[in-house]
């Protein structure tokens, strides 16, 4: 029998490019918690624009995307709207 599952693998449609023109689509990203949710809350950029908050969001859950180093909200920015 298989654990309590944490995290998923997934697929974007699109990918993010990065500036060698390289697309990163595949990636690793764990399930939110409280805490994942309410830390936004006290960023600058979410209070002056409560839709910035799933970018703050997404940055903290995305374990890895492709080969980038790390995953952090300007990645998270320049994701296609249909990703």
């Amino acid at each position: 029998m298989e654990g309590f599952k944490t995290e998923y693998e997934f697929t974007l449609p699109r990918g993010f490019v990065d500036r060698e023109g390289n697309v990163h689509r595949e990636g690793v990203m764990r399930l939110a918690t409280a805490m994942d949710e309410i830390i936004p809350l006290n960023d600058m950029r979410v209070q002056r624009n409560r839709a910035y908050l799933i970018i703050v969001l997404l940055s903290r859950v995305v374990r890895t995307l492709g080969d980038l180093p790390e995953v952090h909200t300007g990645i998270v920015e320049n994701l296609f709207a249909s990703d």
